[in-house]
């Protein structure tokens, strides 16, 4: 299991960076936009922290464009880049056209189906929007059971992304998420609880230990 930071933020990627205990960068294009320098700048100084995988998503709109969007974006993270492609028709067709060495995720998928074309693609991600599939469809944990099913024994992984609680977050892993990002804020309160903040106090305000 890895545990993303979903960022655009150089400064809160380097912050994470700190933690020890996160393993990559996913951004979209919303984020990207945000960001202050371009885009290329900011994926740049993302590469540069090199905290492990560096997700990019695919913006352009036709196969050639894509295929040199990929290339430029291989060119900037190296080794780090995961693509992000969307799973329209023109998004699951172009994985056979792009370098082996560059890892696929197909990202905002909404059902077991577009998962299983996914699966048959041979992508190494599936992105799963938990909190929007609640919103837009139902039941978003619900949906990261039935593709983590579907997955077995394939080599795709599942990553559940749009969650907005550190609860949202442990369910998607017991739902059967392999991988999860998170954005700062509940990143950062992951290793928060009131009670373990309580036994802290009281082991400091009645308890001993080894005096520098």
């Amino acid at each position: 299991m890895s545990i993303f930071l979903d960022t655009a933020d150089v400064e809160q990627a380097k912050e994470a960076k700190g933690s020890g205990w996160v393993q990559g960068i996913t951004t979209n294009p919303i984020l990207l936009a945000n960001s202050n320098p371009s885009v290329a700048d900011t994926l740049r100084l993302l590469t540069e922290i090199n905290m492990g995988l560096l997700f990019y998503q695919l913006i352009a709109t036709s196969k050639e464009e894509m295929l040199e969007e990929a290339q430029f974006a291989k060119e900037i993270a190296g080794e780090q880049l995961v693509l992000k492609i969307p799973p329209t028709k023109l998004g699951f067709q172009i994985i056979r056209y792009l370098p082996q060495e560059i890892p696929c995720c197909i990202t905002a998928v909404y059902s077991v189906a577009q998962a299983l074309v996914a699966r048959e693609s041979g992508v190494r991600y599936i992105a799963v929007y938990v909190s929007r599939v609640t919103k837009l469809s139902g039941d978003g944990l619900s949906l990261i059971t039935e593709i983590s099913s579907v997955l077995q024994g394939s080599r795709t992984q599942l990553l559940a992304a749009s969650l907005k609680s550190p609860v949202e977050a442990s369910s998607a892993i017991l739902s059967g998420a392999d991988h999860i990002t998170l954005p700062f804020d509940v990143l950062s309160g992951l290793t928060y609880h009131e009670h373990s903040e309580d036994a802290v106090k009281d082991f400091n305000a009645n308890g001993s230990g080894l005096q520098m």
